[in-house]
């Protein structure tokens, strides 16, 4: 590996860990240089004076970057790269103590949610990403229920967008990890049974534009655009949810 792909790689790390990237790239300098004054950090990164000195305020803060004077100057030291661990554990405590506060919160705004009224709502999703929102909905949704389940309309076109790289590629996985239950329709071919679902076909040589999910009062719509794009909606409604279900449940009981 070159020498420019290493510093790459090590700022890359460093970014990961909180820092930003003129951050990551005075501390990988001041390790190399060894105690220093301002003006030589700045003169080494390429990296302005003032910018140079946030940078060492915030590494300070960090845990990152000690300094002590010599001549009337201040002279900067990089603490031993061992400190990395320390920042990455105190970054981990943060992380589950935001996940705990949230977790907190959850319930409360949704009885916010929940005071602010029962009118219909419509959520529209573009891209890998916001299919991965809609999957990962379903999922946290289903996951709730008394009997944790859901029903789709499986359309054979659709599919590989929901287990794409950039969308939700571990679903059924997951979905089995947490023991959900799935009935399908298929529309067009394919459709493997995996675990905890059923399937049946409507048909297995025409497939339809759109893949529906049935799940916790709640209609999930998932196409496809003319230019490749997948999007998809979630409309949240009891009344629409309740009369998908009781058409699913009639095709479901004719097909065998």
């Amino acid at each position: 590996m070159a020498k420019s792909d290493i510093t790459e790689a090590m700022q890359s790390a460093l970014v990961g860990l909180g820092l930003n990237a003129k951050e990551a790239t005075v501390y990988l300098s001041l390790l190399s240089l060894g105690p220093t004054a301002i003006r030589k950090i700045a003169e080494h990164t390429g990296i302005n004076r003032g910018t140079t000195h946030d940078a060492l305020k915030e590494l300070q803060h960090k845990g990152l970057v000690s300094y002590y004077h010599k001549e009337k100057r201040q002279h900067f030291v990089a603490e031993e790269p061992k400190a990395l661990a320390n920042l990455l554990l105190r970054k981990k405590q943060e992380i589950e103590d935001t996940e705990r506060a949230v977790h907190e919160l959850i319930p409360r705004l949704s009885s916010l949610s929940r005071a602010a009224g029962s009118h219909p709502t419509v959520k529209y999703y573009r891209g890998g990403s916001g299919i991965r929102t809609i999957l990962e909905d379903v999922l946290d949704s289903a996951e709730r229920l008394p009997k944790k389940e859901y029903a789709a309309y499986s359309s054979s076109s659709i599919r590989p967008y929901l287990y794409h790289k950039d969308a939700f590629p571990k679903f059924t996985d997951e979905r089995i990890k947490r023991k959900i239950a799935m009935r399908a329709i298929g529309i067009g071919p394919g459709g493997d049974i995996h675990g905890k679902d059923e399937r049946k076909w409507l048909t297995k040589e025409e497939s339809a534009p759109t893949y529906t999910i049935l799940y916790a009062g709640k209609v999930a719509m998932i196409s496809v655009s003319e230019s490749g794009v997948p999007h998809g909606l979630i409309i949240e409604d009891e009344g629409i949810y309740t009369t998908q279900l009781l058409l699913f449940d009639s095709l479901w009981n004719l097909l065998r």
